[in-house]
């Protein structure tokens, strides 16, 4: 009986660091940090000015799947959250600051299919 509740554990704490590792470390608190400064430029308020130093530094962070669809989810969020917002270019920044991304940024992106 010993032995089965020992694989049983060994299981269980299996599964919880495979789900661990599945959650996204990158919040939409951060996402923000990094791309403030870009609102002025997608409102046509203001230049793009540091935005690419935010857009890059937000991309080099984003290295697994969970991240990368947790900062599009965030970016998704806060472009139908944000007035007057030039969706052209918002989905523009990525080109514009010379960084790949694996998605548009678009009020309708389907960011579960983010990889």
């Amino acid at each position: 009986m010993a032995g089965i509740m020992k694989q049983v554990s060994t299981i269980l704490m299996a599964m919880v660091l495979m789900a661990a590792v599945a959650e996204a470390e990158i919040t939409c608190g951060t996402v923000l940090s990094h791309i403030s400064v870009c609102i002025p430029y997608v409102t046509n308020k203001g230049p793009i000015g540091a935005c690419c130093n935010g857009v890059k530094s937000l991309n080099d962070a984003a290295k697994t799947t969970p991240d990368r669809q947790a900062v599009c989810n965030c970016l998704k969020n806060m472009a139908t959250s944000t007035p007057s917002i030039d969706y052209g270019k918002a989905a523009g920044l990525p080109k514009e600051c010379g960084v790949d991304i694996p998605y548009i940024i678009s009020p309708d992106i389907d960011c579960s299919k983010v990889k």
